[in-house]
């Protein structure tokens, strides 16, 4: 099996001819067109799922993307706004209401917000490579204060990496991704422990979408973890 490449900072993308793209992954691209004809452009899927992710890039808070993360407010700011903006039009359904809540309770405290804060800074922006600066977040992740509920999670551990910077992280929602990457017929490496060779495994099958519907111009991970989205959610059942 070839090398992940979205595993290196600055990916090389691999040349990808049409009579390569298999029968599931044309079937999956028709799915998809299905819904919104006019393809990553198309003004629905514009509505319904690209530009509420955009627009909370957009509003991404501005000490996120610097290096003011030393004054206990500024932590605390960038807690609340991560915890308002990690969310996707599924965030009323329990699950990720839940993931939500935890991670209110782990940053409730100085302690908590100062580990969260640094640590997202550090995946965001810090030294290293990617697995090794994902990694160090996994860290960070797994030692937050909790209460009740599980912090250390998929959706928690990818969401703002994803927000802040899709044009090279993505979202991992763990039931639409699996069942996206059957239908795909991708071997998607999923271990529900948040680690670097399933998050790798989720890059690689983002690279392999981009090449796959290069046709329909994907912009970013946005674009494509919305392919993901249609394949494997009941919300476009046909």
């Amino acid at each position: 099996m070839r090398a992940s490449n979205l595993a290196l900072a600055h990916p090389r993308r691999r040349e990808v001819h049409r009579e390569q793209i298999t029968p599931e992954a044309r079937r999956c691209r028709r799915k998809f067109l299905r819904f919104f004809p006019g393809g990553f452009q198309d003004e629905t899927y514009l509505a319904w799922e690209r530009d509420y992710k955009w627009n909370a890039n957009r509003e991404w808070e501005p000490h996120a993307e610097s290096g003011c993360l030393l004054s206990i407010a500024a932590r605390r700011r960038l807690c609340r706004g991560c915890i308002a903006r990690g969310k996707d039009r599924s965030a009323d359904q329990p699950d990720f209401s839940f993931e939500k809540m935890a991670l209110r309770d782990a940053v409730k405290s100085g302690a908590g917000a100062r580990m969260f804060a640094t640590g997202l800074y550090d995946f965001l922006h810090g030294k290293g490579r990617m697995q090794e600066r994902f990694e160090r977040w996994c860290d960070v992740v797994a030692r937050l204060p909790r209460k009740q509920m599980r912090v250390f999670t998929w959706p928690i551990v990818t969401v703002f990496g994803f927000l802040a910077q899709p044009e090279k992280h993505i979202f991992l929602k763990p039931n639409i991704t699996r069942t996206a990457a059957r239908e795909y017929g991708f071997p998607f490496h999923y271990q529900s422990r948040p680690a670097w060779k399933t998050y790798a495994s989720c890059l690689d099958f983002a690279e392999t979408l981009r090449d796959d519907v290069k046709g329909l111009s994907p912009r970013d991970m946005i674009d494509l973890q919305s392919f993901i989205w249609v394949q494997g959610s009941s919300e476009y059942d046909e």
